[in-house]
């Protein structure tokens, strides 16, 4: 039987799924749309499909490496029971070395790369799985360290030159993973960041009464202050704030970039109201009858 634009069309708006698997599981099934449907169930894509509407708020970030390439990546789901699940731990896994080893571009091409693994573990988890965001460092001439604090609630990637000892790597991840610094020293701080720190200073001056010759010189002492919190090089080094992550460095050495992952940051939590959903369900299951 000859698949029409017309039969994908239909089969997608029934079932949310991409033209492409739609299309293919039309030709698997000789046109027949209620067997296709069926079939995309069955490998999981429809299921995939019907959590989409899902909030995927909880779940880890990992880090992983394969020679000198380094990953940090994070996967999220619906619920903590899920984000502890051997099985949702090893797709994580897996998602991570498939970065590591291979040249993946965006988010985007690591799901349709990864997307039978992805649709098979969201019909055995029952869950909405997300993968949100990933980076990969390649040390050639440089050194990689990752650091995964409270199990996967926050990750760590950072490099440094190699006149950085691995330890004291080490002891700056921690930093990074503490301090919630911003930037690695002054210079990458954008200009109108700083100024418009300075303009919520002066007003903070001037609202302080302050005399206007006097405002000026307050303001290099806070903007001091601004660039020791969002620095990692200024902030007070955490295992001992009574020296600046700076004195860390030896000569010739520096951090050249970071980059910090804490799970679910700026994501919407559900809210569990169980009354309403099982109402919900009832509601669901009537108009099914």
């Amino acid at each position: 039987m000859a698949i029409t634009a017309s039969d994908v069309k239909t089969l997608r708006e029934k079932t949310g799924v991409g033209m492409l698997d739609c299309k293919k599981a039309l030709d698997e099934c000789n046109g027949d749309m209620e067997q296709a449907i069926e079939l995309l169930r069955k490998k999981g894509i429809a299921t995939a499909v019907k959590r989409a509407s899902k909030i995927a708020s909880e779940g880890i970030v990992y880090a992983c490496n394969a020679g000198k390439n380094y990953v940090l990546i994070e996967v999220n789901c619906e619920t903590d029971f899920v984000a502890t699940s051997d099985q949702f731990k090893a797709l994580v896994k897996e998602l991570a070395e498939y970065v590591a080893t291979i040249d993946v571009a965006n988010v985007e091409e690591l799901v349709e790369a990864k997307k039978d693994a992805i649709n098979d573990a969201v019909g055995k988890i029952g869950e909405k799985i997300s993968v949100r965001r990933f980076e990969k460092f390649v040390a050639n001439d440089t050194k990689v360290d990752t650091y995964i604090h409270l199990g996967g609630k926050i990750g760590i990637l950072v490099e440094a030159e190699n006149a950085i000892d691995s330890v004291v790597l080490h002891d700056i991840a921690l930093q990074i993973a503490a301090a919630k610094p911003l930037y690695v020293n002054r210079d990458e701080v954008p200009a109108d960041s700083v100024e418009h720190e300075k303009s919520i200073l002066r007003e903070q001056c001037a609202n302080e009464g302050k005399p206007a010759n006097i405002v000026e010189k307050m303001l290099a002492g806070r903007i001091q202050k601004f660039f020791q919190e969002v620095c990692l090089v200024d902030q007070e080094f955490v295992k001992d704030p009574a020296k600046r992550v700076s004195a860390l460095m030896p000569e010739g050495g520096k951090v050249l970039r970071f980059v910090r992952f804490e799970m679910g940051e700026g994501l919407e939590k559900k809210s569990e109201n169980f009354a309403e959903e099982i109402n919900a369900e009832i509601a669901k299951f009537q108009s099914n009858k």
